[in-house]
């Protein structure tokens, strides 16, 4: 009896033409901390960044640093616009009130009771408005959207975070999405899916991390177009 030899499915796998570990991407160093992966493809760009947490107090030095660091993001999607971006990382910033779960107990978090002199800066570390004005301006001045938010418009308790704090005290519950997929607007139509893969209060997919997994799926360009 002859048997056919199992059918083999190719996929095409895209070799960066450069990988580069800083913003600039004419540096021969990588980033101090090691939060930038820059890959350069023929048809597009994949940059993965880890953002500085903006931290508690402004004598900590921690909110000029991410302010610092968000003034360099602006500029560099700016800087990248001329080929389509997939920006993907911990983000370290929650956008909109549904991008957590409680707002009103994010928005009046501290530390020690300390209060910031600048009442934007008031709040949780990713949840202020300083933080949530700045990731706005450079979606927009970098022409980018977030892909998770295009398509789930609404608030989802279950699997709608991708942040978890504390399993034990007043953390228990309490969730953001900090965790993105960010791509150029002229990708938006490409955009299949998006997902968190942690869920619920007891943080099923979570594996023992505070961030879960989150992944973005992109339908294949069209034969006449020049993305990938």
């Amino acid at each position: 009896m002859t048997q056919t030899p199992p059918v083999r499915k190719s996929r095409k796998c895209f070799q960066p033409v450069k990988v580069s570990f800083a913003l600039d991407r004419t540096a021969s160093k990588h980033e101090p901390d090691g939060r930038v992966i820059l890959a350069e493809f023929e048809t597009f760009r994949l940059l993965n960044t880890y953002a500085p947490n903006n931290g508690w107090k402004e004598e900590e030095n921690s909110f000029q640093r991410r302010r610092k660091w968000d003034k360099r993001m602006l500029e560099v999607v700016v800087q990248l616009s001329d080929k389509p971006l997939i920006w993907c990382g911990d983000l370290n910033v929650s956008h909109e009130e549904i991008d957590v779960s409680h707002p009103e107990f994010f928005s009046a978090a501290k530390v020690n009771g300390y209060v910031p002199p600048n009442k934007e800066d008031c709040g949780q570390p990713g949840f202020t408005l300083s933080e949530r004005k700045r990731f706005g301006a450079i979606l927009k001045e970098g022409k980018l959207i977030d892909a998770y938010r295009f398509l789930h418009k609404e608030r989802d308790m279950e699997r709608g975070f991708s942040w978890s704090g504390n399993p034990i005290g007043k953390y228990r519950g309490k969730r953001m999405r900090i965790d993105y997929f960010i791509v150029s607007e002229k990708l938006k139509d490409r955009v299949i899916q998006c997902e968190m893969h942690g869920h619920g209060i007891e943080l099923e997919g979570f594996y023992g991390s505070d961030h879960c997994p989150v992944s973005l799926e992109l339908s294949p360009a069209s034969p006449d177009s020049n993305e990938s």
